[in-house]
């Protein structure tokens, strides 16, 4: 007499539970990795809205912009930057990204704080270096 090859259904069970467990696992990462690519994206546009009010806005008015409500105010920097990834601009309420600015008189700020809040660490911030 022949006997069958199967799986048992115990076998099955545990192979299941086990592919399962490789799913969930790779579902979670996936969501960790897009929130510190998000994180990163912020990162990058407040350094470059930090480089483009140092190198660009203060060399030519020698002071800060109280505002900013526009991407013409730092028109040395690519406009998408003032977006978010969850897609609201930084003059907009609501944005992960917020200017600060302080010491004004007349539209000409002394110093100024950029923030982004982040998914994964801490706010990430940068501040004037004049």
């Amino acid at each position: 007499m022949k006997t069958k090859k199967a799986f048992t259904v115990l076998e099955l069970v545990l192979a299941i539970i086990f592919v399962g467990v490789f799913v969930v696992l790779f579902f979670l990462q996936k969501v960790n990795l897009a929130a510190m690519d998000r994180d990163e994206k912020r990162k990058t546009a407040i350094n470059a809205m930090y480089y483009a009010l140092e190198e660009g806005y203060y060399v030519q008015n020698e002071a800060y912009p109280e505002h900013i409500e526009k991407a013409d105010v730092l028109p040395w920097i690519d406009p998408n930057l003032f977006t978010d990834p969850m897609g609201i601009n930084l003059w907009d309420e609501g944005s992960n990204y917020s200017y600060e600015a302080s010491d004004c008189t007349d539209g000409k700020c002394q110093s100024y704080v950029l923030r982004a809040e982040m998914e994964k660490e801490a706010s990430y911030i940068k501040s004037s270096r004049n």
